[in-house]
């Protein structure tokens, strides 16, 4: 029983070893559907409408437009994810104190008393893989190799985990790819249908393939984004990740709840101008405490489980 207990811990860390070198390959996995759904929809299709004359070229000029808005808001999402940093434990990071509470440092006081089962000192986490202490929120990722502040999941797409610090970006990556998706879809269900007529289809057959592969994938990609998507918006006005989703017990109030303006405000900021962009105002970074994920909510409740 110990022996096969001690193989599946060593397959789940080789998988997670697998997940790290996807890198560049799933970074150019999206790429390439970028690439197809611009051939199909700029080169193949609508740019050359823009010079048929009439209401074809206004039709194709305005999803041209939207196609492009839409794709720079995605690719600067995208990158914005992949290259921020999720958010990392500081070094000797320990939890704010106060002493006219009577409360002091956890790893060198004594004024907590020991003997009472809610006192704070019990309830500070601490993640043996990373040799230190958890702020709150803060989960261990096996891909990674260490502890992510406000950790999400995970995502093999971005090639990154999802935390305090891209989770915004992430939330938009989702948005604009399910508008960009959405938009796609809709424009080629026309051509699409043609492929099924009974008259002939304009077009070579690699450009006929292409447009019917990027109505397909994109199809695909806007169906499943949406479900992500409603999930995350869910989870935004709750205060709550995906893994203290699954990991939190069924309770009259969570604990993090601070109001769907406010939740939104966390992850989202209070600069409107902002809002829809993969970027924060320089008030917002200094006034958002949960983008860093360090500081306890007024009455901890943190056990000692390592994740």
């Amino acid at each position: 029983m110990h022996r096969s207990g001690a193989t599946m811990a060593w397959n789940v860390f080789k998988f997670c070893t697998a997940l790290r070198g996807l890198g560049s390959i799933m970074i150019l996995l999206v790429l390439g559907i970028v690439g197809v759904t611009y051939y199909s929809v700029v080169l193949t299709n609508y740019g050359p409408a823009l010079f048929d004359g009439g209401f074809h070229s206004l039709s194709a000029a305005l999803i041209l437009l939207l196609f492009h808005c839409f794709l720079v808001m995605l690719l600067w999402s995208y990158f914005s994810v992949v290259l921020t940093d999720p958010g990392g434990v500081p070094p000797n990071w320990r939890p704010a104190t106060d002493e006219e509470r009577g409360e002091v440092d956890p790893l060198n006081g004594s004024e907590l008393d020991s003997s009472q089962p809610n006192t704070l000192n019990q309830r500070i986490r601490y993640c043996r893989k990373c040799n230190q202490l958890k702020p709150p929120r803060c989960h261990h990722c096996s891909v990674c190799g260490r502890c992510v502040l406000k950790m999400d999941h995970h995502c093999v797409w971005v090639v990154n985990c999802v935390g305090a610090q891209n989770y915004k970006y992430f939330l938009l990556f989702l948005f604009y790819t399910f508008l960009e998706t959405t938009l796609v879809t809709l424009a080629l269900l026309p051509h699409f249908l043609a492929f099924f007529g009974d008259g002939e289809v304009p077009g070579s057959p690699g450009t006929l393939a292409t447009t019917f592969l990027s109505f397909v994938l994109n199809l695909a990609f806007a169906l499943s984004v949406m479900g992500f998507l409603i999930m995350h918006i869910s989870l935004v006005a709750a205060n709550t990740t995906t893994i203290e989703a699954y990991e939190k017990k069924t309770t009259p109030k969570w604990r993090y709840d601070l109001g769907r303006k406010k939740n939104f405000e966390q992850v989202f900021g209070t600069d409107k101008r902002y809002r829809f962009i993969p970027s924060y105002s320089e008030e917002d970074l200094r006034r958002i405490p949960a983008l860093q994920g360090l500081e306890y909510p007024s009455k901890p409740d943190f056990d000692s489980q390592e994740f």
